[in-house]
């Protein structure tokens, strides 16, 4: 019989929206969304310290003490460099069994302005150094509490951060509500651009609020690779150079002494051409018509401090059209042991993927590669923009309506995240119309930011009484 006659395969049955819808309110009968509140560390809870001291070991050892200097700062900045403590913590916590791509640190501080491809700005997270496939309410629970972290700091009453939470919450839950409604393509359209946030703007904050709007929005603007040249580089004797900072940047000549700059220089054109062929032949045919001009280390971040992150200069036209790229460590995500490990073998692909899958619209640059490494070991990186026009909220300058709204901006996009991996019907039938998930995570936040400020502690006394190195950072 002829190719011709064959029955065409049938698609493989799907669970209608129905069933979708049931299959989320079946969930709250094994796991009631009240029970989210909970937070009691487990007897054997692993402290804190072991845990930061485990990641350490497979650090840049002269970096460590930058890390740990950064930690103690603040309960905040402890936060930002403890995903791997909490992602201990949520996995003893109740889960609905509905999973969806984690960012993995979907702090509110991951959460920023971004330029797209067509050179708009949008709001979208931006930090995926440790996403996989979980439970989604694992970044929903790290956003609330990182929330009461920073209100803390501000001296917000109880009563303000228990609203900042439980908006952040609620526009999460209803964000995923009117996604479950809408149509595949037009959820993975759907994004927070500029116009958007000014809508907002317009109606929820005052004049302040504005204003710091707009400087947000102009000043991400500037933040580019001509920018990042002025800042860190010079020209000496007819060549571009990056400018030493150590320990925060250090020139690769200055790094490995002993190795010739040829050879390095060689080794870092390989690393390009060979992470070209990550990227769709378009942005690889724009990539080589760079040329590479020099390499440093650079210190990114508080979390990330101690990984290998190297930073590219690299010229086009001539010296006044540079480009800087990041080359970015990736280890297992903080996630890995407590959950199924991820389909990609390269932890870099593992980030980009998932940081494809998540953003409204990714970096042009965005690719992986695995190098054996100077020092003869193999690693996984991935390389994106140094900056392509990213704006960072501060926390610290905000009144409580400012972070509320900041919140409220931080779930929806969060569920925008989560609707284009996960059971985005599911998730929304688990919710439902009621607040009692958001009244949950208030109680949550607030539960975690205390066991957050003993940590916090914890590694202060450690540092104070020499168990553990710090420097300044």
């Amino acid at each position: 019989m002829g190719h011709e006659n064959r029955p065409a395969p049938r698609p493989a049955p799907r669970a209608t929206p129905a069933e979708r819808a049931a299959a989320g309110r079946e969930a709250r009968k094994r796991v009631p969304r009240s029970a989210h509140a909970e937070f009691e560390p487990s007897a054997d809870r692993r402290p804190a310290l072991k845990i930061l001291e485990a990641q350490s070991a497979a650090r840049v050892p002269e970096l460590v003490p930058v890390r740990y200097g950064r930690m103690t700062e603040s309960p905040f900045r402890f936060y930002r460099g403890a995903a791997a403590v909490m992602a201990a913590d949520l996995a003893a916590t109740p889960v609905s069994g509905i999973t969806a791509q984690l960012c993995g640190d979907a702090h509110l501080l991951n959460f920023r302005l971004l330029a797209s491809p067509e050179r708009n700005l949008v709001f979208d997270i931006n930090d995926f150094d440790e996403t996989l496939p979980g439970p989604w309410e694992w970044d929903v629970k790290r956003l609330a509490a990182s929330l009461v972290v920073a209100a803390r700091a501000n001296g917000f009453s109880g009563r303000e951060r228990s609203g900042i939470v439980r908006a952040a919450v609620r526009s999460y839950r209803e964000s995923m509500a009117r996604f479950a409604g809408m149509g595949n393509l037009a959820v993975w359209y759907a994004r927070v651009d500029e116009q958007r946030l000014r809508e907002v703007a317009a109606t929820q904050l005052a004049d302040r609020g504005r204003r710091n709007l707009d400087r947000a929005l102009s000043k991400a603007r500037t933040r580019d690779s001509a920018q990042a040249f002025a800042k860190l580089a010079t020209t000496s004797d007819g060549h571009p150079r990056i400018v030493p900072d150590p320990p925060l940047i250090v020139p690769i000549e200055e790094l490995l002494p002993d190795v010739e700059r040829a050879a390095a220089e060689k080794w870092f054109g390989t690393l390009l051409g060979r992470y070209g062929h990550t990227l769709s032949s378009d942005r690889r045919a724009l990539l080589a018509d760079y040329r590479l001009v020099d390499v440093a280390r650079k210190v990114v971040g508080v979390g990330s401090v101690g990984t290998r992150c190297w930073i590219l200069l690299l010229l086009g036209r001539d010296e006044n059209d540079p480009l800087f790229l990041q080359a970015k460590e990736a280890d297992d995500s903080v996630l890995a042991g407590h959950l199924d490990p991820s389909v990609h073998s390269n932890q870099g692909q593992r980030v980009v993927a998932g940081q494809r899958l998540m953003q409204a619209s990714s970096d042009i640059f965005l690719g992986w590669q695995r190098v054996d490494g100077l020092d003869g070991r193999r690693r996984d990186f991935y390389v994106r923009q140094l900056r392509d026009w990213k704006g960072i909220v501060e926390p610290e300058l905000m009144v409580p309506r400012g972070m509320t709204v900041f919140g409220e901006v931080c779930g929806t996009t969060l569920a925008r995240a989560h609707a284009r991996s996960g059971d985005r019907i599911a998730i929304a039938a688990y919710l439902g119309s009621g607040d009692r998930f958001d009244r949950a995570l208030a109680v949550f936040a607030e539960a975690y930011a205390d066991r957050n400020e003993r940590d916090h502690r914890t590694l202060v006394d450690a540092v104070a009484s020499g168990r553990l190195p710090s420097a300044p950072g």
